[in-house]
């Protein structure tokens, strides 16, 4: 009798325009720290201690400018979110974060980081949810975002009052159209034309808060925080 044939079920494998990150390789190009020591507090620990009065049915955190991990870190220790989704384009900046979040001991399946651009994910979390993997597609009703993004442009560092149409990389309008469709809270240079900043607000009766941060008596930025327009378009 000749050997009897196996079958083979081929493996479907799924691939996905973006996925969480792996541990990234720590190199020179991003200084990560050593010792909790290191870490520089202030301004990101007033934030997210802030952040936890917002409306405690949304319990999924967007940050959509991670940078070495400051405000993701703070966010995770408040325990006020069950999930934070951490975004950073810089391999080398993400993987410090990534260090700095075991540093603090910060639980790893609390954060999952995604190598990308910000505004490929929002858009892709908005029309193409099925190109992006499970472990990355969250319910947007019950998210707020928080931005820090790069702050640059003419006049941002010598006006007495800052023109945010200006703003580079990203100007507030760019800003605010990726983020209208859920409640977000924007890092802004302390100048801010407090004007712009008001008029994003939805109406029906929600307003735009808008506080400045001190240290030692000097305003460092000011932080907006403004309510979802409900539009998901």
């Amino acid at each position: 009798m000749g050997s009897a044939q196996q079958s083979h079920i081929p493996t479907i494998s799924t691939s996905y325009a973006l996925e969480p990150a792996d541990k990234f390789p720590l190199t020179d190009e991003c200084k990560h720290y050593e010792g909790k020591h290191q870490v520089p507090w202030d301004i990101q620990n007033q934030i997210a201690k802030e952040m936890t009065s917002i409306d405690s049915s949304k319990d999924t955190l967007i940050d959509v400018f991670a940078g070495a991990g400051g405000n993701t870190i703070a966010f995770a220790l408040s325990q006020r979110w069950k999930h934070i989704v951490a975004i950073e384009r810089d391999p080398s900046t993400l993987a410090c974060a990534q260090n700095n979040a075991e540093l603090y001991e910060v639980d790893p399946s609390l954060i999952t980081w995604i190598h990308a651009d910000s505004f490929e994910y929002l858009d892709l979390l908005k029309s193409r949810p099925q190109e992006l993997h499970p472990d990355l597609r969250i319910d947007t009703s019950q998210t707020v975002l928080f931005a820090s993004p790069p702050w640059g442009g003419p006049g941002y560092s010598t006006d007495e009052v800052f023109d945010l149409r200006n703003m580079q990389p990203y100007n507030l309008d760019k800003l605010h159209s990726a983020y209208k469709s859920m409640d977000h809270v924007l890092f802004l240079p302390r100048t801010s034309d407090i004007r712009q900043i008001a008029r994003l607000g939805p109406g029906d009766g929600k307003k735009v808060d808008v506080v400045q941060y001190c240290m030692e008596g000097a305003s460092k930025a000011m932080v907006a925080y403004i309510p979802s327009s409900g539009d998901s378009e």
